[in-house]
C-alpha cells in the first residue's frame, strides 16, 4: 500500500478519497485553485499545494503543476477522481513517465475507450450490440447532416471524447441538425478540447444501465452488478439506484458478463464502468424481457459509485488503492452479493423552474439529516455499519457555490432493505436537508421521488419531461404554515429579548383587551399579510390573507413551542406541524413535511421603487463567458429568439429575446466574462428605434 498519494481533484470527490485514505493509513496531498483556498477538500487532506487561478483550465486541469506537486510533496501515486485529468491518456503516461503511479486504468484501455467511435469500433468487432448509428472520423457537417437523415429523426448527437451530457443534443427534425450540431461541437471543444462528434438513432423510452467492472494486475476481472441511472436531464443524471428495478437475474448476468468482456478486450485494470442503453424487446414484455446496446466505457470512479457500495458492502475508492499498489481485487465474482437496495440523489446548486440553470452563491445554510454517515465512517467494515443514510459533500455552512466548477453541492444516498423502504428514507432524508442561500434542487428531487412514475419504477430517460407538470412549479409549502413559521420565529425571537420585568414583555398583552400584530410578507413577488391577535383570555389567532388588506383571510387558533435550533411545534386549528425557520438577514426560510418556502418581509416604499424590473432588457441570469452571440446592432428580433449564448459551470445557455425589439447595441464580445445581472445587449422597440 502507498505511503502518500495526491488527489487530483476538489470537491467531494477529493474529501471521499481523502477519507478511506485515511482510514487506511495512507497520507493525502490536496491541490486547490484561487477559488477553493478555503475549500472543504484542502483541509480534508494532510496538506496542500496551490496550483493557479479560478478556472479550471489555470488550474486542476494543469497537469505539470500537479505532477509537480507530487513530486515535491513525496507523494508515490495520484488519484484523480472523476472529471478534470481522470480520463486523460496524456496525464496518465505523464504520471508513468514522472515514476508515479495512476490510480486508474492503463493508458491504453483510456486510449481505447476515450473516444466514443473508437470504442463503438471495437465492441462491435467483440460482438456487443450497438445502436444504429454513424461512428465514423469523418466530421464534415454535410456528411453528418446526410447521415442523420439516413438513420431517421429524431438522432442523438454526442461528443466522441465527452460524459457528463456536455456536447450531447437530441434533434427531433433536420432542419435543426445544423444548429444542433454547432453547439455540440462547442460544448465538446470547451469541455473536453475535441469538437469530434458521432450521431445515433434515439432510442424511444431507452433506460441507462451501466455495470460497475474491476479488474486487477493478476488478470481478474469483476462486475458488481448494476446501477439505473435513467432519471436525467439535459442528458446529466440526477437519481441513480442500485440494483435497476425489474431486471431479472439472467438479464443481469448478462449484461455483466458483456461488461467483462468488454473489459478483458482492452487489458482492464481499476473502477471503470460499461453504460447501455437499455429498451424493451416489445409489447408484453416480461420482467427483465429487454434489449440492451453498449453506449460507452467510464475509465474512472462514478459519481454514483456509492449506490453499489451500499448494496455490495465494498469500499469501490480502498479496492483502487488496493489496485493500483498491485494488490488482487479483495473479492471475485462468486464472492459478490447484492443485499438490499440503494439511491443516489445529486444535490445541486440550480434552480429546476427556470430550465435547471445553474446557480451561484453563499450557502448560508446547510443542515444535513440527523443520524446521517458523512462519507463513510472510519471505524466501519462496510456501508451498513455506517448507517443507511450517508452524505458524500464538499462543502460546509458558509462556503460560497462559484462559477467555475459543477453545480453539484453533495450527494445524499440511502440504503434500504428493499426499495420502498429506500423511497421512504429518501424522501425523508431530503426533507431534512435544509440549504438556504441560494437555489438547489432538493424540493425538485422530493417530487420526483414521490412521483407516479419513479415511485413505481416507471423508468426511461425521458421520465421528467412525462412527468413535467407534476414537477415544474409545483405549489410549496402552504402559506398559512409559513405564516405559523413567520409567527412561531417571532414569538421565540421576543421571548429572548424579553426580562422578568413584565412591562417589558412583547407578547401582546393589554390591559384593556387583546393586540393584533401584522407582518407583511413578499412571497414569489406577491404581498400577503399575516396577522397575530392576542385574545382577552391570552389565546393567539393566525390569519393570513393576500394584499396589504389581507382579503380572503383565513383564521385559526394558534398555538407554538420552541423545541431549539430554529425548530418549533405549531398548531394550527386542529392539525399540529413541526416547521424549522432560518432567518438570513431580512429573508426567512420555512422547512416542513408539505415543502419548502422562501420569504422577505414586504417593504411598500422599497417595492414601489422597483418599478417595472427589468423592462425587457436581456441580462445574464447568472455569472458566465459569453460564447456566441446570434445578432448584430440593427437586428429586429423577435420574442423569444436566440440572442447570445453562455456558458457557465460546463453547460452552454441560450438567452432569448424577452420581447420584440431592434438590437440598439452589443454591451460585450464573445469571450467576456459577465456578472449576473449584467445586461449584455441595447433592445429598443422598433418605433424608438425608427
Amino acid at each position: 500500500m502507498f505511503d502518500k498519494i495526491l488527489i487530483a481533484n476538489r470537491g467531494e470527490i477529493a474529501c471521499r478519497v481523502a477519507t478511506t485514505a485515511r482510514r487506511l493509513g495512507v497520507r493525502t496531498v490536496a491541490v486547490y485553485s484561487d477559488a477553493d483556498a478555503d475549500a472543504q477538500h484542502v483541509f480534508a487532506c494532510d496538506e496542500a499545494v496551490h496550483v493557479g487561478g479560478n478556472a479550471a483550465t489555470d488550474s486542476y486541469l494543469q497537469w505539470q503543476r500537479i505532477l509537480d506537486a507530487a513530486k515535491a510533496t513525496g507523494a508515490q501515486a495520484v488519484h484523480p477522481g472523476y472529471g478534470f485529468l481522470s480520463e486523460n491518456e496524456d496525464f496518465a503516461r505523464a504520471c508513468a513517465d514522472a515514476g508515479l503511479v495512476f490510480i486508474g486504468p492503463p493508458v491504453g484501455a483510456i486510449a481505447a475507450m476515450g473516444s466514443k467511435s473508437a470504442a463503438k469500433s471495437l465492441m462491435e468487432k467483440a460482438g456487443v450490440p450497438l445502436v444504429p448509428g454513424y461512428h465514423g472520423t469523418d466530421n464534415d457537417p454535410a456528411l453528418l447532416q446526410r447521415e442523420a437523415e439516413r438513420i431517421g429523426f429524431p438522432v442523438l448527437i454526442k461528443a466522441s471524447a465527452g460524459g457528463g451530457g456536455r456536447g450531447m443534443r437530441k434533434v427531433e427534425r433536420a432542419e435543426d441538425f445544423a444548429a444542433a450540431l454547432a453547439s455540440c461541437q462547442r460544448e465538446a471543444q470547451a469541455s473536453f478540447s475535441n469538437a469530434h462528434v458521432l450521431v445515433e438513432r434515439y432510442v424511444t423510452r431507452p433506460r441507462h444501465i451501466e455495470i460497475q467492472v474491476f479488474g486487477d494486475t493478476q488478470g481478474n476481472v469483476v462486475y458488481l452488478f448494476e446501477r439505473d441511472c435513467s432519471v436525467q436531464r439535459r442528458h446529466q443524471k440526477v437519481l441513480e439506484e442500485a440494483p435497476a428495478p425489474g431486471l431479472s437475474a439472467e438479464r443481469r448476468a448478462e449484461m455483466g458478463e458483456a461488461a467483462v468482456a468488454a473489459a478483458k478486450a482492452v487489458g482492464y485494470v481499476g473502477a471503470g464502468t460499461v453504460e447501455f442503453i437499455a429498451e424493451p424487446r416489445g409489447n408484453g414484455a416480461g420482467e427483465g424481457d429487454i434489449r440492451f446496446y453498449f453506449m460507452e466505457m467510464n475509465t474512472r470512479l462514478q459519481v454514483e459509485h456509492p449506490v453499489t457500495e451500499a448494496v455490495t458492502g465494498y469500499d469501490l475508492v480502498e479496492w483502487q488503492l488496493r489496485v493500483a499498489s498491485g494488490e488482487r481485487l479483495p473479492a471475485l465474482q462468486d464472492d459478490l452479493k447484492i443485499r438490499g437496495h440503494a439511491i443516489e440523489a445529486r444535490i445541486c446548486a440550480e434552480n429546476p423552474d427556470a430550465g435547471f440553470l445553474p446557480a451561484t452563491g453563499t450557502l448560508q445554510v446547510l443542515r444535513w439529516p440527523a443520524h446521517v454517515a458523512f462519507q463513510r465512517n472510519a471505524d466501519a467494515n462496510d456501508f451498513h455499519d455506517a448507517g443507511p443514510v450517508r452524505v458524500d459533500a464538499g462543502f460546509r455552512e458558509g462556503d460560497a457555490i462559484s462559477p467555475y466548477y459543477d453545480s453539484m453541492i453533495a450527494k445524499l444516498i440511502v440504503w434500504g432493505e428493499d426499495r420502498a423502504q429506500a423511497l421512504a428514507r429518501l424522501d425523508a432524508a431530503l426533507q431534512q436537508t435544509h440549504i438556504v442561500g441560494l437555489s438547489t434542487n432538493v424540493a425538485f428531487l422530493r417530487r420526483v421521488v414521490n412521483s407516479r412514475a419513479f415511485s413505481s419504477a416507471d423508468l426511461d430517460t425521458a421520465l421528467i419531461e412525462r412527468e413535467h407538470e407534476a414537477l415544474f412549479n409545483a405549489p410549496g409549502l402552504p402559506l398559512e404554515l409559513a405564516a405559523a413559521g413567520v409567527a412561531a420565529h417571532a414569538l421565540e425571537y421576543e421571548a429572548k429579548l424579553e426580562g422578568n420585568d413584565p412591562w417589558s414583555h412583547r407578547d401582546g398583552w393589554r390591559i384593556h383587551g387583546g393586540a393584533r400584530r401584522r407582518f407583511d410578507l413578499l412571497i414569489d413577488k406577491t404581498h400577503h399579510l399575516a396577522t397575530l391577535e392576542r385574545l382577552h383570555d391570552g389565546a393567539l389567532r393566525l390569519g393570513m390573507g393576500l394584499g396589504a388588506s389581507g382579503s380572503d383571510s383565513q383564521r385559526w387558533v394558534f398555538t407554538a413551542r420552541h423545541l431549539g435550533d430554529g425548530r418549533h411545534d405549531v398548531t394550527l386549528g386542529e392539525h399540529r406541524h413541526t416547521v424549522t425557520v432560518h432567518a438570513v438577514g431580512e429573508q426567512l426560510a420555512i422547512f416542513a413535511a408539505g415543502g419548502t418556502l422562501e420569504l422577505d418581509d414586504f417593504d411598500p416604499i422599497a417595492h414601489a421603487a422597483d418599478g417595472a424590473g427589468e423592462g425587457g432588457r436581456l441580462t445574464a441570469p447568472m455569472p458566465g463567458k459569453v460564447i456566441a452571440l446570434l445578432v448584430k446592432a440593427g437586428d429586429t428580433v423577435a420574442a423569444g429568439q436566440p440572442l447570445a449564448v453562455m456558458e457557465a459551470m460546463k453547460m452552454e445557455h441560450t438567452l432569448n429575446a424577452p420581447r420584440d425589439g431592434v438590437v440598439a447595441e452589443l454591451l460585450y464580445a464573445i469571450g467576456d466574462q459577465v456578472a449576473e445581472g449584467a445586461e449584455l445587449l441595447k433592445l429598443e422597440a422598433a418605433a424608438d428605434a425608427g
